[in-house]
């Protein structure tokens, strides 16, 4: 389903090769040999399901994330480029046996060019690349005017439109009207199977089963595909014995096969297999060139009788060369492309390097140390503390972690825009007047006092909900001696409560005082649940624990922990102590680099203020990052650097685009050498503890603060 519990969509991944071989089957016709119906069945009827297929996973993939089905144009603009360069290489692979069938000579009149080019396709199967150019740009038209529900019946009737030049084409011929306007208009194309009849409506069911959140049990969806089908089956055979078809590519009950179809694809979970939709797409591309490749190969070996008069050999021949030959253009052109795991940083002034692989580890060992059945819940807020929000959420998605937490409700949405599937929890306190993003982006909401959760209940729609509740840290949350306040949100028809939790403020504290408070909080927190579960009201998941609650406390039992600053592998303070030592490991590394070196004589100043007086003739470097890339002013002339493995002191206020060290001790520095403000340089080491230290602050600001803008993020060593 396209809900928020989804982890991937490996059963339309791996519906792609089915669907890729079932053109092979229509181009083949294996049944042929054994029976003309039941080949007719399989080939001009069952298999019609593999072309609009790939046209609605085009279309969920394109809108998914996407504001009521909207998308912004530079989106859809990638997509049409894409499919052009793929159209354009194809065109030239076939021209020679366009040259060899004589098209070339037709496309010297013009308007056969323009038809073949934007309609029918310049080789008998690349009609599918040009409809799904014009295909996917109505669909995004209509989006732009239309919301999906409306889009969708708009591509409907243009399908309809479609039907009477296809397989109906014998009703619109028997009347006279629209046999003159079907001659007369459908003269520009050979098949009104094409990117302005047949393709629209299928992009629009990706668009409208991105929206589809129907909970129905996959059995029921299975029986509504086994009915389509077999409604379909007999659909094509009573058009086909009443000789109504022109040709056979369009029917009725086409689109809710392949509604019902896609919905029982998208409850298959596990690993995505992106890889498949290269291969498909290759088998698509090259399996008439296989076809031509074989039948030759058979005349030559003198095997025409084995490997083409009998159809279903030919099929298999066709289908396991085509494959073949796909995985292994995959493989080249995967290599070929596979970024290096090491970065180059060229010319950037300032970036920041986020090691994906230490992100993993440490989603394993904090794992490891929560108690029971209890799982992370990353959070992510604030840029995922300075390290990417939708980057770090993807890849924590991919490694198992299926709940996240954020501030905001615009967080969330940027994480649904990035197809992070799971539960989004919005910590921060958001107005009833944006109910409808929470709504609409599968988003659960905190609720902030019993007040609060009467407004969003007003919205009139079903959002998710997890309860704060207030034991000690006097921010938001009901209070838990409000017992009754927080029993009535569980009442609220349109509030679906699906945790309730509280803040421990002293767990990174080991100090006895801090200690017996934090105990406090959790006795009154379980206190609370006591007394609902007394009149009658159903526990959800509960949370308690952040980073240092798990750290200090982890003997708490619950559902989810919510994990933020640990997770990136440093704590908030320098020097910090915990009871558990999990061997965590930093994830973010701050560099730069040197923009110039120069000498400066004994008394002449340095940056704003003269605040720094050279005592004698020194050499300092001057380095391309300053406060508005987020590194701290408060580090003026009392923090350092790493320079070719070697400590710089800052010298002089740092700026807002540069900073300038002292060099005169680290011999051969030169332009463009890399800086390292956070991080490793040979046997030296600068944590972002020490560096939040030497500011005057938490790791948790420090990191924060790292400028989305103007800092670059470098992510390695990502699983793709």
């Amino acid at each position: 389903m396209t809900t928020a519990n989804n982890n991937s969509y490996t059963g339309v991944d791996f519906f792609r090769i089915v669907a890729a071989i079932l053109v092979v089957a229509i181009h083949t016709s294996p049944l042929k040999g054994c029976s003309e119906t039941y080949d007719f069945i399989l080939t001009r009827i069952t298999a019609r399901v593999a072309v609009p297929f790939f046209f609605t996973a085009s279309g969920f993939f394109l809108f998914s994330g996407e504001e009521n089905g909207r998308l912004q144009f530079s989106k859809i603009l990638n997509f049409i480029k894409k499919t052009a360069i793929i159209y354009g290489l194809t065109t030239l692979i076939y021209l020679p046996v366009n040259v060899y069938a004589g098209t070339v000579k037709e496309w010297a009149y013009l308007p056969n060019l323009l038809k073949d080019i934007i309609f029918d396709g310049t080789f008998y199967h690349l009609w599918y690349l040009p409809a799904s150019i014009s295909g996917a740009l109505i669909a995004w038209l209509l989006l732009r005017k239309l919301n999906v529900k409306q889009a969708f019946a708009a591509g409907l009737l243009l399908y309809l439109a479609g039907l009477l030049g296809d397989s109906y084409y014998g009703i619109t011929s028997s009347i006279w009207f629209l046999e003159a306007v079907y001659k007369g208009f459908f003269r520009m194309f050979d098949h009104t199977r094409n990117g302005l009849f047949f393709a629209p409506v299928f992009f629009l069911l990706g668009a409208l089963l991105v929206q589809d959140k129907k909970r129905v049990n996959a059995k029921a969806w299975a029986a509504g595909l086994a009915i389509s089908i077999i409604l379909m089956i007999s659909e094509g055979l009573l058009l086909h014995r009443f000789n109504l078809q022109k040709h056979d590519s369009m029917y009725f009950m086409l689109l809710p096969c392949m509604y019902f179809l896609f919905r029982i694809l998208l409850e298959w979970k596990g690993r995505r297999l992106k890889y498949l939709r290269d291969i498909s797409l290759y088998i698509y591309l090259l399996h008439p060139a296989v076809i031509i490749a074989v039948r030759g190969f058979a005349r030559a070996a003198g095997l025409k009788e084995l490997l083409v008069d009998n159809c279903f050999i030919h099929f298999v021949s066709v289908t396991v060369v085509s494959s073949a030959s796909s995985v292994i253009l995959a493989m080249l052109l995967n290599t070929a492309h596979k970024p290096k795991d090491t970065f180059d940083s060229g010319t950037d002034r300032a970036w920041a390097e986020i090691n994906l692989a230490n992100l993993r580890h440490n989603v394993k060992i904090l794992g490891e140390a929560l108690p029971g059945k209890c799982k992370i819940m990353a959070v992510v807020k604030g840029n995922a503390y300075g390290h990417g929000l939708a980057p770090v959420a993807v890849c924590l998605n991919r490694c198992g972690i299926s709940s996240f937490a954020v501030a905001t409700v615009d967080e969330g949405i940027i994480l649904r825009k990035n197809r992070v599937k799971g539960e989004i929890l919005v910590l921060g306190y958001t107005p009833a007047e944006r109910a409808g993003e929470l709504f609409g982006y599968s988003l659960s909401q905190t609720v902030a006092d019993a007040e609060h959760a009467k407004e969003l209940n007003s919205f009139g729609k079903p959002i998710r909900v997890h309860i704060k509740v207030n034991t000690g840290m006097n921010r938001l949350g009901e209070d838990c001696g409000h017992v009754f306040e927080i029993a009535s949100v569980f009442n609220l028809k349109n509030l679906k409560v699906e945790g309730i939790y509280t803040h421990l403020c002293a767990s990174d504290s080991l100090k006895e005082q801090d200690t017996e408070f934090t105990k406090r909080q959790t006795d009154n927190f379980y206190e609370l649940l006591d007394k609902l579960a007394e009149m009658d009201i159903r526990i959800p998941p509960v949370h308690i624990q952040s980073s240092f609650g798990v750290l200090n406390h982890p003997e708490l039992q619950c559902d989810y922990a919510r994990i933020g600053i640990a997770l990136y592998g440093v704590l908030s303070k320098y020097g910090q102590s915990t009871k558990l030592k999990p061997d965590l490991k930093p994830v973010l590394a701050l560099k730069s680099k040197v923009a110039l070196t120069r000498t400066v004589e004994a008394g002449e100043n340095i940056g704003y203020g003269r605040d720094y007086t050279m005592p004698c003739e020194r050499k300092i470097a001057v380095v391309s990052i300053g406060y508005a890339d987020g590194f701290s002013r408060s580090l003026s002339a009392k923090g350092y650097v790493l320079i070719n493995g070697r400590r710089a002191p800052i010298i002089g206020k740092i700026c807002m685009d540069q900073l300038m060290v002292d060099i005169s001790d680290i011999p051969g520095v030169k332009r463009g050498d890399v800086v390292t403000l956070i991080g490793k340089d040979g046997t030296e080491e600068i944590t972002a503890e020490q560096a939040a230290f030497n500011a005057g602050t938490i790791t948790n600001e420090f990191l924060s603060r790292l400028g989305e803008l103007r800092l670059k993020r470098v992510y390695l060593d990502c699983e793709n």
